[in-house]
């Protein structure tokens, strides 16, 4: 019976060294895609559904581009208010396509560092750029932080209807 449940354990953790490797080394940006034609199309879905567009700018390169991915693909609560307000989009920043055009037509994101943020409304305007070094604690991205600024820069926190009468 020990045995059995040595055994177990060892493979418990073996597998999930593997996870949480192939989490680490996923890759979550495209170098190859055409990232002008995919915020367009990103806008389009945005206005269908009545949500934002979040870009999250980096590349595979990135380590906390990849860690800020697994937090919110993760976190049940941080997911369900990522996908509920906004249709996501990775832009890739690489040595093999740094996109310099549509960054260019975003304002630059690129000085903050990576991953940077963009909010486009559902019309494509460029609502807001967030460094994501402000939602940074210790070793990686604060949950509550993270919750804020997608709370604070989703639809409903910027519908003028949501202030009328002084409901907030």
């Amino acid at each position: 019976m020990k045995q059995l449940l040595a055994a177990s354990l060892l493979l418990f953790a073996v597998s999930s060294s593997v996870l949480a490797q192939n989490t680490d080394s996923a890759k979550i940006y495209d170098p190859h895609a055409n990232a002008l034609e995919d915020i367009n199309k990103a806008v389009a879905r945005a206005a269908k559904e009545h949500k934002y567009v979040f870009l999250q700018i980096g590349g595979n390169w990135c380590k906390w581009c990849r860690y800020f991915n697994n937090l919110v693909t993760t976190n049940d609560s941080l997911h369900q208010i990522l996908t509920g307000n906004y249709v996501v989009l990775h832009i890739n920043y690489s040595p093999e396509n740094r996109n310099e055009k549509v960054l260019a037509k975003l304002g630059y994101p690129q000085r903050f560092g990576f991953p940077v943020f963009v909010v486009l409304d559902a019309k494509g305007n460029r609502l807001h750029t967030q460094n994501s070094a402000y939602l940074e604690h210790g070793q990686g991205h604060d949950p509550k932080l993270v919750a804020e600024f997608l709370k604070q820069w989703s639809p409903g926190a910027l519908d003028p209807e949501n202030y009328k009468d002084g409901k907030r």
